[in-house]
C-alpha cells in the first residue's frame, strides 16, 4: 500500500500544458541529467521468511600439507629376453615353435626338401583354475643326399595339474624315440646294411609334485617332486635314473629369502653285447644346498655352500654371487663364484652328439666359474652386457672318433682336469612385441690339459643371432645366424682341423585368418655343409613350409 500527493484540479489544468511544453524542449536538449518532477516513496520492506526447519551443511576438510616418502621401481615397457647360446644339432632341420605359443588348440603340417614331412599338434584343456590338461606332439624326417644320412625325431609330451585352494598337484610324461645313422665312414670302401648301422634312442620319463601355491602359516613355500626316466639305445645299452628334488624356502620379512634345497640323482647303466663283458655302472649324486638371498633396491647378494656326494667322494662347492646398479636402471655390476656338477649320463651325452657309441665308463664334472661382468640399458629398448669368465673343470669328457674300427661313431675320453677362459657380450633391442633383434658371442681358450693333447670337438667362438618382426597384422618374418669356428678332432694321423659353419635361416607366417595360417621355413641359406662333428657334414640348402590349423 502506497500513498501519493494530492494536487487540486484547477491547478492541475493550467500546469499540465506547460509540464508537457518543458518536457518536450528538455527532451529534445537530451538533459539526461533532469530530476523526476513526481518522486514516489514506497513503504514497502522486503524481508525473509524464518526457515521451518535446521539445514546442515558441511565444513571443507583442512588440506593435509604432509608429503610421503614414497618409492616407485617402474619396469620399461618392453619385453626382455635373457640370452643364451644353444648348440648346434648336426641335422639343423628344425622348425621354429616360438612364434605359435599360447595357441590353446593348434596343428601344424609341412612338406620340404630332403623327403621331409613335418607334423606337430598343440592341445589345452581345462579352465587352468582347477585343472589344466596339455598335450604336445611333433615329428619329423629327412632323407639326406649322402647314402644312410637320414634322421627322424617323435617327441610326445603330456602335462596335468589339479589346483587345490592351496595347493597344486602336477605330473608329466614323456615319450621320445629318435632314430639315427651313422653314415661317417668311408663310402668309397665301406659299405653297411641300414640295420646295422642304426642309432635308435628311445626315451620313457615320468615326474610328479606338489607344490603350495600359497604360503601356510609359517610362510614357508616347498615343491617336493620326483622324476624317472627309462632311456635305451636298442639292443646295446640301457639307463635308468631316478630324480628327486626337496625344495624349501622362506621369506625373512621383505629382504631375505632362505632356501634349501636337496637333490638325488640315482643312475643304472647297463651294456648289451659288448664282449668281452657287459658294463654295470652306478652313477650316484646327492646335493645338498643352502642359500641366503639379501635384496635391496640397488643391491642383491647370494651366498650359499652345496655339500655334494658324488659316487660316494664328498665335496663342497660354491655359491655365492652379487649384483650391484652403479647408476639405477643404467649400469649393473655382476660377479660371482659358483659351482655346479654336470651329470655325464649316456642319456646327456647323446643328446650332445647322437653318434655316440655306449659309454664303458661315467665321470660326472664338476664345474666352478670365476666370473664377473657388466650390464647395461642404453634408452628404454637397447640392452647389452659383457662377462669374464675363468673355469676349471674335473673330469671333462671329449668326444673322439672311433679310430681303432671304422671311424663312424665316436667315443668319450676323460680329462681329469682342463681351465677355460671365456669371454661373452650379447646385445638385444626390444620392442615390446613386434620387434626383436639379438646378437652374442662366446670365445673360449682351453688350457691346462694334462691326458688329452686337445680340447676334442670343443668350439672355440660361436656367435648367434635372431630376428623377430610383426612386419604387419599378419605376417611375422624371423630369421636366425649360427656362426661357429671349428674346433680340432682326433684321427688316426692325430689332430685334425676341424672348418668353422656358417647357418643363415629365414622363415615366415601369414594369417589367412583367424583359423588358417601358411608358414615357410628356409634353413642353411648359404648350403654350408660343414661338420659339427668330423667326419658327419650336415644337410644342405632346404625349404619346409606348410600351413597351420587353430581350432
Amino acid at each position: 500500500m502506497t500513498e501519493s500527493r494530492i494536487i487540486k484540479p484547477k491547478l492541475l489544468s493550467f500546469l499540465l500544458p506547460v509540464f508537457l511544453l518543458v518536457s518536450f524542449t528538455v527532451s529534445a536538449q537530451r538533459d539526461t541529467a533532469r530530476k523526476p518532477a513526481v518522486d514516489i516513496i514506497s513503504s514497502f520492506r522486503p524481508t525473509l521468511r524464518n526457515a521451518s526447519k535446521i539445514n546442515f551443511s558441511g565444513s571443507q576438510l583442512g588440506a593435509d600439507t604432509s608429503r610421503p616418502t614414497l618409492r616407485y621401481s617402474i619396469p620399461s615397457q618392453n619385453l626382455f629376453y635373457a640370452y643364451e647360446p644353444v648348440s648346434l644339432k648336426p641335422l639343423p632341420l628344425n622348425a621354429d615353435t616360438n612364434l605359435y605359443l599360447g595357441n590353446r588348440r593348434y596343428l601344424k603340417a609341412g612338406i620340404g626338401s630332403y623327403s621331409t614331412p613335418y607334423f606337430e599338434t598343440g592341445l589345452s584343456f581345462g579352465d587352468g583354475k582347477t585343472s589344466l590338461i596339455t598335450l604336445f606332439g611333433n615329428y619329423i624326417s629327412s632323407k639326406g643326399d649322402i647314402k644312410n644320412q637320414d634322421y627322424s625325431q617323435l617327441n610326445v609330451k603330456a602335462a596335468i595339474s589339479y589346483f587345490t585352494p592351496k595347493h597344486e598337484i602336477y605330473g608329466s610324461a614323456l615319450v621320445k624315440n629318435d632314430n639315427y645313422y651313422l653314415y661317417g665312414y668311408d663310402h668309397a670302401i665301406l659299405d653297411f646294411k641300414k640295420e646295422e648301422i642304426r642309432q635308435q634312442l628311445e626315451e620313457f620319463a615320468f615326474k610328479a609334485g606338489l607344490r603350495n601355491t600359497s604360503s601356510n602359516n609359517l610362510g614357508i613355500r616347498y615343491d617336493p617332486n620326483i622324476g624317472v626316466s627309462l632311456f635305451t639305445n636298442r639292443n646295446r645299452a640301457s639307463e635308468t635314473t631316478v630324480k628327486v628334488q626337496l625344495p624349501v624356502e622362506k621369506n625373512f620379512g621383505e629382504n631375505v629369502l632362505a632356501k634349501v634345497e636337496l637333490i638325488g640323482e640315482f643312475t643304472n647303466y647297463n651294456t648289451v653285447d659288448i664282449s668281452p663283458d657287459n658294463i654295470k655302472i652306478k652313477n650316484n649324486l646327492i646335493q645338498l644346498s643352502p642359500s641366503l638371498t639379501f635384496t635391496r633396491p640397488l643391491f642383491k647378494l647370494h651366498a650359499g655352500l652345496t655339500p655334494v656326494w658324488n659316487a660316494g667322494e664328498y665335496g663342497v662347492l660354491p655359491n655365492i654371487f652379487f649384483e650391484a646398479q652403479l647408476q639405477e636402471k643404467v649400469f649393473l655390476l655382476q660377479g660371482g663364484w659358483v659351482g655346479k656338477y654336470n651329470k655325464n649320463t649316456y642319456r646327456n651325452l647323446t643328446r650332445l652328439n647322437p653318434y655316440l657309441d655306449p659309454v664303458l665308463f661315467q665321470m660326472n664334472t664338476r664345474e666352478t666359474e670365476f666370473y664377473g661382468g657388466l650390464k647395461t640399458s642404453i634408452g628404454s629398448h637397447l640392452n647389452a652386457s659383457a662377462k669374464v669368465s675363468f673355469i676349471t673343470y674335473k673330469d671333462m669328457p671329449l668326444f673322439i672318433n672311433d679310430t681303432s674300427s671304422d671311424n663312424k661313431s665316436f667315443l668319450i675320453t676323460n680329462e681329469p682336469k682342463m681351465n677355460n677362459f671365456r669371454i661373452h657380450g650379447d646385445v638385444s633391442y626390444v620392442n615390446q612385441d613386434k620387434f626383436t633383434i639379438s646378437a652374442g658371442f662366446n670365445v673360449n681358450a682351453y688350457t691346462g690339459l694334462n691326458v688329452n693333447q686337445k680340447a676334442w670337438h670343443t668350439i672355440p667362438l660361436e656367435v648367434t643371432g635372431s630376428f623377430r618382426w610383426h612386419a604387419f597384422e599378419k605376417m611375422v618374418l624371423k630369421s636366425d645366424l649360427y656362426i661357429f669356428e671349428g674346433g680340432n678332432a682326433l684321427g688316426r694321423g692325430g689332430s685334425i682341423p676341424l672348418q668353422g659353419g656358417f647357418d643363415l635361416s629365414a622363415g615366415a607366417e601369414y594369417k589367412i585368418n583367424k583359423q588358417f595360417s601358411a608358414w615357410l621355413d628356409v634353413n642353411n641359406i648359404l648350403n654350408d655343409k660343414y661338420e659339427r662333428w668330423n667326419n658327419y657334414p650336415v644337410y644342405g640348402l632346404n625349404v619346409l613350409g606348410g600351413i597351420i590349423i587353430r581350432f
